[in-house]
């Protein structure tokens, strides 16, 4: 790989950047960001759109929650976007490109815990990528009701707070959940979002619900801009994330008993839901023809029948907790005993 810093007198208009668009879609846990993706698969634009999903949980759950469609969708789940598997990131944006007569633009979906600075330098670092791409905006979705919790942690001194980071540096916030927060703790939050990026749009939303032409082809990504408020974007650096948040992820097969499954996520979340930051997963539920999904952020569950189980298939549970101080041992063992058929 090369580095070169990008000359902005080399950088093409608007008019004839002839470069494919990218899309980063970021903002902390549960913030909506899935939500948001499946719109823009589904909504009839005529677009041809090449997603890259990134997940920190160890199995993979994201896959499956975005939408069937006939788009090209890469999934990254060995790890955070920002560090360890950002060379992924450079290879399959190359292998993208050597099939570019196929998709129109590219979204990439990171992780709730990335930090969007070195994905963004990943389109200024590479003089390939460089050449045949061109970020278009960072898109940060905020969930009215949480981020408060979120953007005014206090940190260990070494260890960013990925809320901040994501507000900082996004060219459109989407202040998503607006119907589960007050208008006080709206101001509250929008106030908080001016402090940290004082000029981002913002644009209220309900299930992530956007006109998508205020967050795609946008042309907001301003590198100079960037640069004026941080003069070291362009140097690589080392950044350190809160060790104490992990994920569990379990993969299970068997049919789960409804009402054993109910009464231990009821508890667990009223008891740990604090530091249970997400909670997502897919599962087979006795006696039901359809997967069901239900994703969770603190202590708000949602839930929806998914698609058919096929006839010959497996039934498998697969969900990932995502938070601070874990038991790992006591989330296997409390959701082993919802099988339906096992000793209560």
């Amino acid at each position: 790989m090369t580095t070169s810093e990008t000359d902005p007198a080399d950088t093409p208009t608007a008019a004839e950047d002839t470069r494919v668009p990218v899309t980063v879609l970021t903002g902390f846990l549960g913030s909506g960001k899935t939500t948001l993706l499946n719109r823009i698969l589904t909504e009839q634009h005529g677009l041809r759109i090449a997603v890259i999903e990134n997940e920190f949980g160890e199995v993979g759950v994201d896959d499956a929650l975005v939408l069937d469609s006939e788009e090209e969708i890469f999934e990254m789940n060995n790890g955070c976007i920002c560090c360890t598997v950002r060379g992924d990131l450079i290879r399959i944006l190359g292998a993208l490109m050597r099939r570019r007569e196929k998709f129109d633009r590219i979204v990439i979906e990171t992780t709730g815990l990335a930090d969007p600075a070195p994905v963004a330098q990943t389109f200024f670092m590479d003089d390939e990528i460089s050449s045949q791409l061109r970020l278009d905006a960072i898109v940060t979705l905020v969930d009215a009701a949480h981020v408060l919790d979120h953007l005014t942690e206090t940190k260990p001194e070494g260890v960013e707070n990925e809320a901040v980071e994501q507000v900082a540096f996004a060219d459109r916030i989407v202040l998503n959940k607006t119907d589960l927060a007050t208008p006080e703790r709206i101001a509250e939050v929008t106030s908080h979002i001016r402090a940290i990026n004082s000029l981002v749009e913002i644009i209220p939303a309900q299930q992530a619900e956007v006109d998508l032409d205020r967050v795609l082809d946008v042309h907001a990504f301003d590198l100079d801009r960037v640069l004026e408020g941080d003069p070291a974007f362009l140097t690589e650096t080392e950044h350190q994330h809160d060790t104490t948040v992990t994920s569990v992820g379990i993969d299970l097969e068997g049919e789960l008993d409804e009402g054993r499954l109910n009464a231990w996520l009821a508890q667990l979340l009223r008891t740990q839901g604090v530091d249970i930051f997400r909670s997502k997963g897919i599962l087979a539920i006795a006696g039901a023809d359809r997967q069901y999904i239900f994703q969770g952020v603190h202590m708000l569950l949602e839930g929806e029948n998914g698609r058919e189980w096929h006839e010959d298939e497996t039934r498998r549970n697969k969900l990932v907790f995502i938070g601070r101080n874990l038991d790992r041992d006591a989330l296997n063992n409390g959701f082993a005993s919802c099988l339906a058929g096992v000793a209560a």
